[in-house]
């Protein structure tokens, strides 16, 4: 039987059936993935064939084959640094919650975050959230924020639980499609998609409780499935998925304003920092490219680690009363 893994705790997996049927099923034997090395071989979002066994009072499933991942993203496994750990698979659209204020979303946060959606082969939307609580300035802001991203091709929507602006566009964009939402604690995931789908109640809020205090709890993503054809991909405790090791010779590829100009570039292998007749530097001297991006784009080729979980982090204090 063939099915699609909706939640995984560890040892036991929830696999939906293609007839319709929920099955509890564990693995077969231990699995490798081509070289991944992973603390957890399946994850949310596989398409698993399984065998049934009826032999017990409950009947179960016996997963032997994982089928060929069109995305996955993931988070370094906290005590194994070299393993990491597979958060979900499949994944349709990536969507970043990002707030002007309260708490403030920064553009280094979000550029991380498209790296790392671009890398992974996955669509990023960025949904500017809270839209009724702004100000001018913060509006001034937020439209600023949003035309350099849509310069770029990124897609910007922007919604307001309590006014409901923009629920019906979020609902289209993820009509069809497999969706995760990330973002800072506090920016209104758990509001937003009650919203879009009243009564379900995601873990979010236990869970980062408990990571405030510094507990590296386990936390499992699961698969829930809205009344308007979309499903979504919850994922407590995780703010910030981990940026796939990469070569800095490969970082301004993932930046797209970057990658479309380096071919007029001097150098083939250019970084776009001290480099002569650098064609990006120069769209910047032009204002065709934004100081925002590049700064983010020089912390991340530098490893600029502390200033990116300052970003995730905060204050450390848990903001996630929405």
């Amino acid at each position: 039987m063939t099915g699609l893994v909706y939640k995984s705790t560890g040892s036991w997996y929830t696999v939906k059936s293609e007839s319709g049927t929920f099955y509890e099923c564990r693995i077969k034997g231990k699995f490798r993935i081509k070289g991944i090395k992973s603390t957890n071989p399946v994850a949310v979002g596989d398409v698993v064939d399984f065998d049934l066994d009826e032999t017990s009072d409950a009947t179960t499933g016996l997963i032997h084959t994982i089928h060929e991942r069109k995305n996955y993203i993931i988070r370094k496994s906290v005590n194994l640094s070299k393993q990491v750990h597979i958060i979900a698979s499949n994944i349709d659209k990536l969507f970043l919650l990002v707030t002007i204020n309260n708490p403030p979303t920064t553009t280094s946060f979000i550029d991380r975050f498209l790296v790392t959606a671009e890398a992974y082969d996955i669509e990023a939307i960025l949904v500017f959230n809270k839209v009724d609580t702004f100000d001018d300035s913060m509006l001034d802001e937020q439209l600023y924020m949003q035309y350099v991203y849509n310069k770029i091709g990124y897609k910007c929507l922007r919604v307001s639980s309590s006014s409901l602006k923009g629920i019906d566009e979020l609902k289209a964009e993820m009509k069809d499609n497999v969706s995760m939402f990330s973002g800072h604690s506090g920016v209104g995931k758990s509001t937003l998609i009650n919203t879009l789908q009243p009564g379900l109640n995601l873990k979010t809020k236990a869970i980062s409780e408990q990571h405030s205090q510094g507990q590296h709890t386990t936390t499992f993503a699961e698969m829930f499935e809205l009344d308007f054809d979309a499903k979504i991909i919850d994922t407590p405790g995780i703010r910030g998925f981990g940026v796939v090791d990469m070569a800095n010779e490969e970082l301004g590829d993932y930046f797209p304003e970057f990658f479309a100009l380096k071919d007029q570039c001097k150098f083939n292998n250019c970084l776009h920092k001290d480099e002569p007749h650098c064609a990006v530097k120069d769209a910047l001297d032009k204002d065709e490219i934004s100081w925002s991006r590049y700064r983010s784009y020089l912390q991340m080729l530098e490893g600029d680690e502390e200033h990116y979980r300052t970003d995730i982090y905060g204050d450390g204090k848990n903001n996630d009363a929405e």
